[in-house]
């Protein structure tokens, strides 16, 4: 069937509303999303009648709230859409206030330490700039609106919140700076992301086997395969028949939400893939993604597949990610960061070009908290995604021209036009003498800006809200200093931006950030590094940060704190799994199966030496499974030992460095034992698929 003739079928979209809404509702709904006109209760239901009737209509029986709390993932409590009348008869019912805003149970969420656990009120509320939509599931459907979360006091449980909060912010901070340079036509900010997933599909009978990969989306054991990607066959080659059929059943649910899936292809690694949708208003990039990463693994399934979303379900070739394409423009269809005819337009870009330099060299400590987990600490910096050392990639074209602003002593309307000029044959340009930087974590790629370094299975919503933060606050920093300037404004904005261009020169950098010599050379330069989760989730109570998202509406230093407490209760909890998994697999899979073959080769040397015959070959791999049975059995002591110590310890910032510095190593040295043993013992015995198998099914 024909993209357009499904493409949205399942989605509440503004060609819908325009068709069943009076055109005064539809009005001002339409004031509602881009003038922040308040959503009275008349408007909330008549749009909720028109909701009822048309999901109805499609054959749903549910309505549900969909959140993103801050536990990962999407949460969703289903109601019937029935009560009774006045007469105590059962009716299909659905009203504004329903719609509004709902009072899941929040006392499982995680808050922090922001309210007990016993406190269990917590509220959804409606966010209309997303589209609400229909979750098919077997004969039935349900009515979904995307919401935010609060707790009963208003304390943020959600990513979604911030998110909207630091667009807000933004949207302020844009229209005041345009305001003072005399646009007058700019009203409405909007920020546009593409959402590139990286994922990994193998087979679900095998999957099954591995409950390291059941319990905590990674192969803990696992000797690499023979042939893995150093053949770089995998990557855009031929998709094979059977992932294609799961591509294109997931492409056209996709398309039937209205979500704009583009690209499909195969990754580096084998059995990984990637898909890419068209850009979007980046609200509803986000929801979309989230939909994207929830539909994969529910269509895999149908397909005999498994989708792993983790950032490295297996050692030694590459993890996957999560790139997030973001770019700013406004309402009269401008993109900030596109050159332009008009120089005016060109200073504009300059200046957002500064806002994010300016706001990288500030807080890239921050963003790099932004993506920090357990699983996204195993791929950054392993020659497969960025480092956790956040620096700007801008191409050698764009350098040489932000150097010339840099080196002019004076700004004349002649030196605005050439400035104008080299930024106007820029998009050309840059192909042909810059090659796109795939080592860099924040990288300038013509008209927006990419960021690399967030994991597979993350929410893009909190490295989203930090940029938009980011760049709230060079913005801020550029009109401050402009509205104290006198005389011309294009001319004392070039000024601004020369200043801002000679202090953010540590975190530009040109080469190639895989390079061992960059790291040594950013730590010398003060750039923060931060290797692991417990040391970098320190920048979210930073004064620095409580104060950038207090200045702007975004979290209080109490929500900041219990964010922090979250996502190392969060690291912990991944790490306490992984460490269990390896233990109990240890003790009840891969030791008896040593014990076996421990077994099997002795009875062979006994029967040697009844023959008088010897095998120095066989007696040598019988030392060596002893010895590697004694040191996991070692190794699996001192775990469970520290786990016990671990149980004792309360505070979640200890615990997590005690994981890193103790546990870690610990289970490093384990691993290492049990692939060395692997290689040792015999396919038809090994009591766990292979990698071999893992990875080439398809």
């Amino acid at each position: 069937m024909r993209i357009n003739k499904i493409f949205g079928e399942l989605s509440f979209n503004q060609k819908v509303m325009e068709e069943r809404l009076s055109s005064e509702t539809y009005q001002n709904f339409m004031e509602t999303l881009h003038i922040g006109k308040p959503l009275d209760r008349s408007l909330a239901d008549n749009l909720a009648h028109s909701m009822k009737v048309w999901a109805i209509e499609q054959g749903a029986t549910h309505f549900t709230h969909w959140f993103q709390p801050l536990r990962g993932g999407t949460a969703e409590k289903h109601d019937a859409f029935i009560s009774y009348n006045e007469n105590g008869h059962l009716i299909e019912h659905f009203s504004g206030s329903q719609l509004i805003q709902s009072e899941p149970d929040a006392s499982s969420f995680p808050s922090g330490g922001i309210r007990s656990t016993f406190e269990a009120r917590g509220y959804t509320a409606w966010d209309p700039s997303s589209e609400v939509f229909l979750l098919e599931s077997g004969h039935s459907k349900t009515l979904v609106i995307p919401s935010v979360f609060l707790s009963w006091t208003g304390m943020v449980l959600d990513h979604k919140t911030p998110f909207l909060r630091s667009h807000l912010a933004l949207e302020n901070s844009v229209i005041r700076l345009q305001r003072l340079l005399g646009n007058r036509h700019a009203k409405r900010v909007i920020v546009h992301m593409g959402l590139e997933q990286e994922y990994f599909l193998v087979p679900k009978d095998l999957y099954l086997k591995r409950r390291d990969l059941q319990i905590t989306g990674r192969t803990l054991f696992g000797l690499p395969a023979a042939k893995g990607q150093q053949m770089e066959d995998h990557y855009l080659g031929t998709i094979k028949p059977k992932v294609l059929l799961f591509m294109e059943e997931l492409d056209q649910q996709l398309y039937r939400l209205g979500i704009p899936a583009k690209t499909r292809h195969n990754e580096v690694a084998p059995n990984q893939f990637e898909i890419a949708p068209l850009f979007e208003e980046g609200n509803r990039a986000i929801d979309h993604n989230l939909q994207i990463m929830n539909l994969m693994e529910i269509i895999a399934d149908k397909h005999g597949l498994t989708c792993l979303l983790h950032e490295k379900p297996f050692q030694g070739i590459n993890g996957s990610g999560k790139h997030l394409n973001w770019s700013i423009g406004d309402n009269t269809g401008s993109n900030y960061l596109e050159p332009s005819a008009s120089p005016l337009k060109n200073i504009t870009f300059l200046m957002t070009l500064s806002a994010i330099l300016l706001g990288v060299h500030k807080y890239g400590g921050l963003l790099r908290a932004s993506v920090a987990d357990a699983g996204n600490d195993l791929r950054l910096g392993s020659n497969e995604a960025p480092p956790a050392i956040m620096s700007v990639y801008l191409g050698s074209y764009l350098t040489k021209l932000l150097e010339d602003i840099e080196d002019s002593k004076a700004f004349n309307e002649k030196k605005i036009s050439e400035i104008s000029l080299g930024i106007r044959r820029l998009p050309m340009i840059q192909r042909d003498t810059s090659d796109r930087n795939r080592t860099s974590p924040i990288a300038f790629t013509g008209n927006k800006f990419e960021f690399r370094a967030a994991g597979s299975s993350q929410n893009c919503s909190e490295s989203a809200t930090v940029i938009n933060l980011m760049l709230t606050y060079g913005f801020d920093y550029v009109y401050k200093e402009l509205s104290i300037m006198s005389g011309d404004s294009k001319q004392n904005a070039l000024k601004i931006i020369k200043s801002i261009l000679s202090n953010t020169k540590d975190i530009r950098f040109e080469g190639n950030n895989y390079d061992d010599q960059w790291v040594i050379e950013a730590q010398k330069k003060g750039l923060p590094y931060y290797k692991q989760t417990p040391h970098s989730l320190e920048e979210l109570t930073k004064e620095e940060t409580i104060k950038l998202y207090k200045n702007y509406g975004v979290l209080s230093k109490t929500e900041l704190e219990s964010k922090k407490e979250i996502r190392l209760d969060h690291y912990c909890k991944t790490k306490i799994n992984e460490f269990k998994t390896a233990v109990n697999l240890c003790h009840s899979q891969i030791l008896p199966c040593v014990e076996e073959y421990i077994s099997e080769i002795s009875d062979i040397l006994l029967k040697l030496k009844e023959l008088e015959k010897e095998s120095p070959a066989m007696q040598d791999k019988l030392e060596i499974l002893l010895k590697n049975y004694e040191e996991i059995q070692k190794s699996i002591n001192f775990i469970e030992e520290q786990l016990i110590h671990l149980s004792q310890i309360a505070n979640f910032d200890a615990k997590a460095k005690e994981i890193h510095s103790k546990l870690e190593p610990s289970f490093i040295q384990l691993r290492g034992l049990v692939d060395s043993t692997e290689k040792i013992i015999p396919g038809s015995l090994w009591p766990l698929p292979s990698y071999q198998d893992l990875l080439s099914r398809f």
